[in-house]
């Protein structure tokens, strides 16, 4: 069985997985369903910027997940894994259904999105520093 260190970082390329692919197909929609780029959201240079910051925290999560020691990787892992939880029921969810852009592939990728999130919490909270202390570095 996997250490928690290992579980949390897999967890986290998993998320980011599907982060990146979600934002693939919605492209694929906009170039290749009739949805010109014209009509499609237009992104200015500091929306770019804080999305970019917004992709590179899970990246990150991945190293800090496996080399942060057991407090900090802990509390961090919860910290993130709640505010991921919480910005991708924003963006896939209640922001699309309220201004009626729902799509379904974007609310399947929010589904498996919250679920991976919420497991990297529960998996941080249930984490003890007896488990950590008996994993090989």
């Amino acid at each position: 069985m996997a250490d928690t260190k290992t579980r949390l970082s897999m967890l986290w390329v998993f998320a980011m997985l599907n982060f990146l692919y979600a934002d693939v197909i919605a492209l694929f929609d906009i170039v290749y369903n009739g949805k010109g780029v014209a009509e499609s959201m237009q992104f200015t240079p500091a929306t770019l910027i804080g999305v970019s910051v917004l992709m590179e925290i899970p990246m990150a999560m991945v190293i800090l997940s496996r080399e942060l020691k057991f407090r900090a990787n802990r509390w961090t892992n919860i910290i993130v894994g709640i505010a991921y939880t919480l910005v991708t029921l924003l963006i896939q969810f209640i922001v699309p259904i309220s201004n009626g852009t729902t799509k379904s592939y974007y609310l399947f990728f929010g589904i498996i999105e919250i679920l991976t999130t919420a497991f990297i919490v529960w998996y941080a909270w249930k984490w003890t520093e007896t488990d950590s202390s008996h994993a090989h570095p």
